[in-house]
């Protein structure tokens, strides 16, 4: 639309003599209750018109009504300028840009962005805060990559710790070497079975303990289980062989367990990250600040940064003894990555309980003097919530991330066969339909949302074939591979002289022809949420088309057909290319 920029600035510099700089046009969509399908908002041109913002909105419109030939027709709303664009503008438009083949696909802009994201720990298996996380990471990287980009997808695992210390010793302890093999449980399943009973028998030791007249705090620092689990880290952090052999045994098993779900997922990584390489790791950069004068030390020797003045608060970045704190390791990990792939941007995607740390985090390295902190960001998420008594974990506390995507592919299962319309299908080709569309449904309920908002998951409506949903698209998609099949589509632009385009085709158009803008917004606020939202309008705007234009494959008019099957194969190539962006396959039948 740069054309109506160039022209209304024109038409204010012979009406009112005077130059404006193409920011003072501001055009945007015309709204649907208007006739039209650009509008100018004239108000900033009054100060120069000197007029009412009608009279002024009138004459510029009448200026390009005269003076452009795309522009055929115009109307006034206070300050807003509706103008009416010619049919052969938008049949232009579809035939030289949106039927291009290299429409939508944008070259590469010579940027690296890494997306760290997953981040789980060795001792539990995925839950449902992990889905989140893990989709929402995938689809900002494949949203970047789609703009342009070089994307590294880095997974950094929390493998070591107080934590995983209770699970290799409730094993030890009454595992009686139970295996994934043994038990038939997946490894990383097997690994929480034991942190759930690491604390179990905790507790059990803390009641005891106060029975004999000690306090809470008291009990929970003498209980024999928690000092044999901080013994138990202390031995791995001293390179006991038998430790170390138990602790690489059962992260093995978690591994395992966690590339199922990620296969299952359809997401993955570049490169992972093991805290046990990193937790020593920052030391070096205390170092730095000390002598930088960023850190100052207490007369505990225990070092801190002071950040009041930036509104926050004094931060510990080394314990008194030596030892790191969180951050610190944070702070080498941050470094190392950048030196590993010296990359632009650098995106974390982390829940919002962590929005305070990564303030912390950002702020140090700025003022550290890392001239690559200014590309660091924090994707902050909202947490996921489940109706109720909805799907709950075999411990009873979390949404297991296997039971949920179980549960999603067999509720999947149970809608499409009430449809009644896979009897064809192979038993090979109905189970992985039902998988894509339980997975649809999933992928595309978490992240129609904007990542920062909380969001309550019912599965039950996610998979849902009329409503805003993934399912919806999906069927959409098939529909149109349906039709194109039916219809013998070959690929042909159409006439330039073709005419008698409807307001929906119109609609289509214009619609078509914002996916490349689409992408860019999305990508530019790290948020799949609109791309999906576009989606979803783009597949709500052809059933409407659909059922308003005469049957397609009936329609005898050589150009009207080429034209419109031209319009059904691009939606169905838009909605392919956006919903691989967030991970989801198109079925080309349902």
């Amino acid at each position: 639309m740069n054309f109506i920029i160039t022209a209304a600035q024109k038409a204010v510099l012979e009406l009112y003599g005077t130059e404006v700089d193409e920011s003072v046009i501001n055009i945007q969509e015309t709204r649907k209750e208007f006739e039209g399908q650009v509008t100018i908002v004239v108000f900033p041109v009054t100060k120069f018109s000197k007029k009412s913002p009608e009279q002024t909105a009138t004459e510029i419109g009448t200026y390009l009504q005269n003076n452009v030939a795309e522009v055929t027709n115009f109307n006034v709303v206070k300050g807003f300028l509706n103008l009416s664009l010619a049919e052969q503008y938008f049949l232009n438009l579809f035939n030289e840009q949106v039927l291009a083949a290299d429409f939508g696909i944008i070259p590469p802009n010579g940027k690296k962005v890494m997306v760290e994201y997953s981040s789980p720990n060795t001792n539990k298996p995925l839950h449902l805060g992990h889905v989140r996380n893990n989709l929402l990471g995938y689809s900002v990287s494949e949203l970047l990559k789609a703009n342009g980009y070089d994307v590294v997808k880095v997974n950094l695992v929390n493998d070591r710790g107080i934590h995983i210390c209770k699970s290799m010793l409730a094993w030890q302890n009454w595992g009686n070497n139970e295996t994934p093999e043994s038990s038939g449980l997946k490894g990383d399943h097997l690994v929480g079975k034991y942190y759930v009973i690491f604390d179990k028998e905790y507790k059990k030791e803390i009641e005891a303990l106060k029975v004999e007249g000690q306090t809470e705090e008291e009990a929970k620092k003498n209980a024999p289980l928690i000092k044999a689990a901080q013994n138990m880290l202390q031995q791995w952090e001293a390179g006991d062989a038998v430790v170390i052999a138990l602790w690489e045994k059962m992260n093995g098993w978690v591994y395992d367990g966690f590339n199922v779900t990620y296969k299952a997922l359809g997401v993955d990584f570049d490169k992972f990250y093991y805290e046990s390489n990193t937790y020593l790791l920052g030391k070096d950069t205390v170092e730095e600040g000390l002598a930088k004068g960023v850190f100052f030390k207490k007369e505990d020797g225990s070092v801190w940064i002071d950040l009041t003045a930036d509104g926050l608060d004094q931060k510990l970045v080394l314990r008194a003894d030596g030892t790191s704190v969180y951050i610190t390791q944070d702070l080498g990990t941050a470094e190392m990555k950048y030196d590993d792939f010296g990359m632009d941007e650098s995106i974390y995607v982390v829940g919002n309980e962590q929005d305070y740390h990564f303030k912390v985090l950002f702020l140090i390295l700025e003022k550290l003097g890392k001239s690559w902190a200014k590309g660091l960001y924090h994707l902050s998420y909202g947490m996921v919530d489940l109706p109720n008594g909805k799907m709950k974990s075999r411990e009873g506390t979390v949404v297991d991330a296997d039971d949920l995507i179980a549960s999603m592919v067999t509720t999947a299962r149970e809608k499409t066969v009430e449809l009644g319309k896979i009897n064809d299908f192979s038993e090979a080709e109905r189970e992985e339909l039902y998988h894509n569309i339980g997975l649809g449904a999933l992928k595309y309920f978490l992240l129609k949302v904007e990542p920062k908002k909380r969001l309550l998951f019912n599965p039950a409506e996610s998979i849902d074939f009329q409503g805003h949903t993934g399912p919806f698209i999906q069927y959409t998609h098939a529909r149109i591979k349906s039709l194109l099949s039916k219809a013998e589509y070959q690929f042909a632009v159409g006439s330039a002289e073709f005419s008698g385009i409807m307001d929906v085709e119109l609609e289509m158009i214009q619609l078509l022809a914002k996916y490349p803008e689409e992408l860019a917004i999305a990508a530019k606020a790290y948020s799949p949420a609109s791309l999906a939202n576009y989606l979803y309008e783009l597949a709500k705007l052809f059933n409407k088309f659909y059922h308003e234009v005469p049957p397609i494959v009936k329609t005898e008019a050589g150009e009207a057909k080429q034209f419109r099957l031209n319009l059904c194969k691009k939606t169905a190539d838009i909605i392919h290319s956006g919903m691989k962006i967030l991970g989801i396959t198109s079925p080309e039948r349902m």
